[in-house]
Parts: C-alpha cells; sequence; structure tokens
C-alpha cells in the first residue's frame, strides 16, 4: 500500500467513525494474558495515534518483558481490526502492535504471532483458525461467587437444555446481535454442560483477525452480561462437579495463490479415511510432537488442569481431552479432525488463553510437521477414555500433563517455545508461570483444613 492510499484510507475510517457518533479510541494491545490494555485518545487526534503516538510502560505489565528505565512501547493500531463498541458507542477498539525503538517490540503477543504467519506465507499457506467460545455466566452476587444467571431448577445433565436457553435469550440475543453486528457471523448456540454455561460458535477467519476477535469477544461477552445484572467468567473449570470451558482451535490451511482448503484431500481420498490431506496429516503430527509444552500456553492457569481430567462431571466423563493421540471425530482425542474433515481440532485450548501465543506456539509446530514430513501415525477411531493403562502404554500413547508444573516443565525443555516467543518472551512466561505455580502450592485451601484439621 501507497503512503497515499494508506493516508486516504485513514481519513475515511476516521469520517465513517465521526459519522457513527465515535468520540474516543482505544489503540489496544494485551499483556502476556491476553487482556486487552490501552490508552484513551479523542478522535481528533486520530492521526497521531494511528502513528504510534501512545506509549506505555512495559516494566507496568505483566509479560512486557522491560525495566522501567527502558524507552516505553508504542501502540500501532492496525485499521483493518476497527470495532464501534456495541456497548458504548462512542468508543472504538483497535487491535495494535507494540513497537519500541523504531522497530516492532520482539516480546508483543500480536507480533510474535505475525511472524509465525510470515513463516506459513514463505511456505505458500494461509492458516484459518476459529474457536468456540465456551464461558460460564454468573449473577453478580457478592454473597455468592458463582451463583448461576439460571434461577431454574439444577439439572445433572443441563447440556442443550431448551429452557435454560430461552430464560437466558435476553443477554444471549444481545450478544448475538453485537456479533453480527461486528461481522462475526454466529451460527449456533447453546446451554452447555455446566450450570450457566454457554457455547456460541461463529465464522472462521484468518488467524490473526480470529486472535483479535478472541481478545475483543471476552471482553463483550462480559459487559453485555453486566448489562444483565450478571458477568461472564472464562475461568475454565469454576465448578468440581460439572465440566469445564474449552476454546476448541480449529484451523485449516490455505493456498494463498488459489484459496484452496489444502486440508481437504484430493479427490476425496484418504487412506486413514479422517477426510483430510497429507498436509493435514503431517501437520497434526507436529503439533503432537511438542503437545506437552504448548499445553503452558492453550491452558495457560492452575485452574486449567482441572478441567483436562477423565472423569469428574456429573455427566460422567468430562468431554475433555486427556490424551496425546489425535482421530475422526472421536471427542476422547485431543487432536479431533471433525465429521466433513477438512480441518484440524485442537481440544485442549482453553479461554483464559492468550490467543496470539497460543495460535503462534500451535501452528509452528503444525509447520514443523509439513516441513519435516512427520507422520502422525494411525488415527484412533476407538473410546480412549475406555483404555487402561496397559492397553494405552502398547499403543504408545502418553497423557497430556497432569499440572501447570508439569506442562511448565515440558515448554521449558521444548526448544520451540524459545523458537517462536524469542528469549525474552520466552524467559518472562516461564518466570511469571513458575511463581503463579510456587503460590499455589504453597496456599492452604479449605479442604486441606476439612481433611486434615481434626484427622487425628
Amino acid at each position: 500500500m501507497t503512503e497515499t492510499s494508506r493516508s486516504k484510507e485513514l481519513l475515511d475510517l476516521k469520517s465513517k467513525l465521526k459519522d457513527s457518533g465515535v468520540k474516543f479510541l482505544l489503540p489496544s494491545y494485551v499483556d502476556m494474558h491476553g487482556a486487552s490494555k490501552s490508552k484513551m485518545v479523542p478522535i481528533d487526534h486520530f492521526e497521531r495515534m494511528m502513528s504510534g503516538s501512545e506509549l506505555c510502560t512495559g516494566a507496568a505489565l505483566d509479560g512486557v518483558p522491560q525495566i522501567i528505565s527502558d524507552e516505553e512501547v508504542a501502540a500501532h493500531p492496525d485499521p483493518s481490526s476497527c470495532h464501534i463498541l456495541p456497548w458504548q458507542r462512542d468508543v472504538a477498539w483497535f487491535a495494535s502492535d507494540l513497537w519500541c525503538e523504531g522497530k516492532e517490540f520482539e516480546p508483543c503477543s500480536r507480533n510474535i504471532l505475525k511472524r509465525v504467519l510470515a513463516d506459513a506465507a514463505s511456505m505458500g499457506y494461509g492458516i484459518n483458525l476459529g474457536f468456540e467460545a465456551e464461558f460460564f455466566v454468573f449473577r453478580d452476587d457478592e454473597s455468592e461467587a458463582c451463583r448461576p444467571i439460571s434461577v431454574r431448577e439444577n439439572l445433572d445433565k443441563p447440556a442443550y437444555d431448551v429452557p435454560r436457553l430461552l430464560e437466558n435469550l435476553p443477554w444471549l440475543g444481545e450478544l448475538v446481535e453485537a456479533m453480527n453486528e461486528l461481522g462475526w457471523d454466529v451460527y449456533s448456540l447453546d446451554h452447555e454442560d455446566g450450570i450457566g454455561q454457554f457455547e456460541i460458535d461463529f465464522a472462521y477467519a484468518d488467524s490473526l483477525v480470529t486472535a483479535d476477535r478472541f481478545v475483543f469477544f471476552r471482553r463483550l461477552a462480559d459487559e453485555i452480561a453486566r448489562k444483565h445484572g450478571a458477568f461472564a467468567t472464562f475461568m475454565p473449570k469454576p465448578f468440581g462437579d460439572f465440566a469445564g470451558s474449552g476454546a476448541h482451535f480449529n484451523m485449516s490451511i490455505r493456498d494463498l495463490e488459489t484459496g484452496r482448503n489444502l486440508c481437504e484431500p484430493e479427490n476425496g481420498m484418504d487412506s486413514r479415511n479422517c477426510n483430510l490431506s497429507d498436509i493435514g496429516y503431517k501437520f497434526i503430527a507436529g503439533i503432537l510432537r511438542h503437545l506437552p509444552g504448548i499445553s503452558a500456553v492453550i491452558a495457560p492457569t492452575v485452574n486449567s488442569y482441572k478441567r483436562l481430567i477423565l472423569k469428574g462431571s456429573n455427566s460422567g466423563f468430562t468431554w475433555a481431552p486427556v490424551f496425546q493421540c489425535y482421530g475422526d471425530n472421536n471427542r476422547t482425542n485431543t487432536i479431533r479432525i471433525p465429521m466433513g474433515g477438512g480441518r484440524v481440532e485442537l481440544r485442549a485450548v482453553d479461554p483464559m488463553c492468550n490467543p496470539y501465543l497460543g495460535a503462534a506456539l500451535v501452528i509452528a509446530a503444525g509447520l514443523e510437521g509439513i516441513r519435516e514430513n512427520l507422520d502422525p501415525g494411525e488415527p484412533h477411531l476407538e473410546n480412549m477414555y475406555e483404555k487402561s493403562p496397559e492397553e494405552l502404554e502398547s499403543m504408545g500413547v502418553k497423557t497430556l500433563p497432569r499440572t501447570l508444573g508439569e506442562a511448565l516443565d515440558a515448554f521449558e525443555t521444548d526448544n520451540l517455545g524459545k523458537k517462536v516467543f524469542g528469549e525474552k518472551m520466552f524467559d518472562a512466561w516461564l518466570t511469571y508461570k513458575r511463581s503463579e505455580w510456587l503460590s499455589y502450592l504453597n496456599h492452604v485451601s479449605e479442604w486441606e483444613r476439612e481433611r486434615y484439621l481434626h484427622f487425628y
């Protein structure tokens, strides 16, 4: 794009925003958690903001690795990411890259994903990404932190419950309308397996666009819920006796020249009968190779690993991924090829992940699988939940890390993390998360007091 055409594009955008009643702008970037951070800019200073006028001290934030004497980072907004806030229409939000000292800031989460996507482009690939938005909505009630928004009698198996879905339609409908206004094309929504848990599914897009939407969605869902006296939580496992929330990544590879989905088998021929191409299988093999280390980023909290268990739900099995294996539409695999094929679903991702870092690591692993012609082995078509430890061992199937501590050990020893993140973000991530894990280990819970205080 020439400087003249860019100037015209920005002028048109400013005019459009003013005509829509926008008065303030948010050049938003994320910290290591994927939480939106920003200064606010009056729209009369639009041009300055778009050139990177807004400076922030990285040392004041988690995982923006700077010391207090470093030059501030500058937010450079992406004009194509602009959203007018559906809940506050005088404000417009932009996803932004961080720059420092006149160049892209290496540890910026969005920049990290862009580098991986540039690597994919050098191979002739674009990577499509969709995510399944699962979350709980609770009443904003100080007397009970996890009081479900639904006032109906609780069910042991509330999944797909029609009365609960209809009862929550006032806020759900407003959220869906807001998402469609933004052009996200919602095609399905339901009440999930947990009390007050919902899933909203909408169209996939290029990975960078989807990661931007993931960040915005968490803010959007919470703000709409708060208008109705509730709040949205993306904590993966609020209840021990119900299934947790995932944010499954659904990925496909497109040919940058033709736009063709390269995960669809040519002429419908697939010797493994999962309706996936050879490139798709190699992509899976790369993810499987690095899955334990990837887990630390796509399931990034202590609570994440209370979701990734075999049983512990009133519905019986938790539906959560537990094993390092792949298969067809079978949900007992961590990597699934959904019915219809042509894409790859990674089911271990949860909604507290930083989508830029999670997608960057997963895509980089998949690209490695393609480059090195890796073979994932035969798909598992059977119920993996019912396999004995001996059967799993004979099949060469290992379990995912059981705790955040185990996942961090795998992340630290896998060279992919440092290669993708760069040394500064790799060290910042590991340091912060090690501290979080140690803090959890040092905490004495109510469960421990109840069990041991009067033991003898």
